[in-house]
């Protein structure tokens, strides 16, 4: 497998139904999917893209969750190079048509069969069945009232897909990932999880996320893998999954697995339980030591974790299988990436200095589609990407996330990283999880807010939390307030979405 190297994403389901044609590659809802069958129906969907009027440079919009027709679209493109946009049927009607006035594709497809805010998308949009002949029925299609302008064949040839980052709003943003970096990343994903034919990976990850494409998806595949597909994640299915198939990759964000320790109990779970299990791995947002702690006790073995950003095709830092870490890093440097940990000037820091994080390699995306101001502003002279992000290295090269520069709180003239607050806040008894955000002072400042959600059943008393959090946290870092959620907002792959906590301030 190690000598697989496919030039574009299409060519790891061709590669397998070639090899192994009977071998499972999707589970879903009770049935399997073999590569043989999928490779069939990736062409028969290609025929019917064609017949729709879809063609090179063309974009096609997928509306929907988790299924064996999100997949195979995917695919089906690229065979044409087309570009897939798989979008989140939980977004809002206006994310959904800022997304599709903005990429203007020449066909859209809703997954009703599986999803009812797709159907209820594709219903209010005018959308019919689709009567492609390999998809559900349930699933339906809206061609463009005219035919859109087409990308040019050679950037057409090098993009896989467009996917929006999260939080989209008027001014959409549209991450042209390139194939070159998702073949890429699927080969190094793979061989990092010791990745073989007879595992099973858990794929609710939402298909329309980098962490979902490239790490669940193109790395499960490439191994010649099969996938346990679900639609939308939920802490209880996991368990049954685990119990049968027989899933042995578990991955997803932290909140998935804060999701799961709160149902661990009702299903009997603890260490040596589900004796195929044999990695779990978290990434998509910073890992806290309580989670870290807690899931490792749950399942009795290492949680792994990773550092990656839509903008760059599959996981940037990765820890290793054959050195799990007590600490909570991101991990050491994948192959293929370079990375700079830069003041705001551009300045290198050395080992130990936060500072802005820089990446390079061969998964940075190739721009944001029609918008080149902000490309200009992501993409550095030298082929470096601007992450956002804060970070150090250590001494031994391992990368410790710190956040995203837009979430740095300034108080009096100190810098307070969220993660930081939140990592203290969450080992706290009674604590799920929190969010910590800034909020504007009247003198310039910036004052520390904390949102918390509490674990079922559970209560916090407010004057043991702040006699903890002083005995903690430097006075600066601590919380002027600290609010009560039922429910800390997500998006809908997981990640904690703070806009919304700090509307509540205003």
């Amino acid at each position: 497998m190690s000598s697989f190297r496919p030039e574009y994403i299409h060519d790891i389901p061709r590669h397998w139904a070639a090899q192994t044609p009977a071998a499972p590659c999707l589970f879903e809802s009770g049935a399997v999917i073999s590569y043989g069958e999928l490779w069939q129906r990736i062409e028969a969907a290609r025929d019917w893209l064609v017949a729709q009027g879809v063609g090179e440079g063309d974009r096609v919009m997928v509306v929907g969750e988790n299924c064996n027709e999100m997949v195979v679209t995917l695919f089906a493109c690229s065979v044409l190079h087309a570009w897939p946009i798989q979008v989140n049927a939980r977004l809002s009607a206006r994310e959904i048509d800022n997304i599709r006035d903005h990429a203007q594709p020449a066909l859209m497809l809703f997954t009703g069969h599986v999803s009812d805010v797709a159907a209820a998308h594709g219903a209010r949009l005018g959308a019919q069945a689709s009567a492609c002949p390999v998809f559900a029925d349930g699933v339906l299609a809206l061609r463009a009232a005219s035919a859109p302008e087409r990308v040019a064949s050679a950037q057409a040839r090098q993009v896989a897909t467009l996917i929006y980052t999260s939080g989209t709003t008027g001014a959409p943003k549209g991450v042209m990932v390139p194939h070159a970096g998702l073949t890429h990343f699927a080969r190094i994903s793979a061989t990092s999880r010791d990745m073989g034919q007879a595992d099973v990976a858990y794929g609710a990850l939402p298909m329309s996320h980098i962490f979902g494409i490239a790490t669940v998806l193109m790395a499960t595949l490439y191994a010649g893998a099969s996938l346990f597909m679900r639609p939308r994640f939920d802490g209880n299915d996991v368990f049954e999954a685990l119990a049968s198939p027989g899933v042995t990759i578990l991955q997803g964000v932290p909140t998935m697995f804060t999701r799961i320790l709160a149902v661990a109990a009702a299903h009997g779970a603890g260490p040596g339980r589900y004796p195929r299990l044999r990695y779990l791995y978290t990434g998509g947002a910073p890992l806290d030591p309580t989670l870290k702690r807690d899931v490792e006790a749950l399942f009795g073995q290492p949680l792994h974790h990773g550092y990656g950003i839509t903008e760059y095709a599959g996981s940037l830092f990765i820890t290793r299988m054959d050195a799990p870490r007590a600490d909570c890093s991101a991990g050491h440097i994948v192959e293929g990436v370079e990375i700079e940990i830069t003041d705001d000037a551009g300045t290198l820091l050395p080992a130990g200095e936060r500072g802005q994080i820089r990446v390079r390699g061969p998964g940075v995306m190739l721009g944001y589609y029609r918008n080149p101001e902000q490309t200009a502003e992501a993409l550095l002279p030298g082929g470096w990407l601007n992450t956002g992000d804060l970070g150090y290295l250590d001494a031994d090269g391992a990368l410790f996330i710190s956040g995203r520069s837009k979430d740095l709180i300034i108080r009096s003239g100190f810098n307070v990283y969220p993660i930081e607050v939140e990592s203290v806040i969450n080992a706290f008894p009674g604590v799920r999880q929190s969010a910590v955000v800034g909020r504007p002072a009247s003198d310039g400042n910036e004052e520390v807010v904390a949102f918390i959600e509490t674990q079922e059943g559970a209560s916090v008393d407010p004057k043991a939390l702040d006699a903890y959090l002083r005995e903690s946290l430097a006075p600066y870092k601590r919380p002027a307030e600290i609010r009560t959620v039922d429910v800390i907002p997500t998006t809908a792959s997981g990640k904690l979405l703070k806009q919304p906590l700090r509307a509540l301030l205003d």
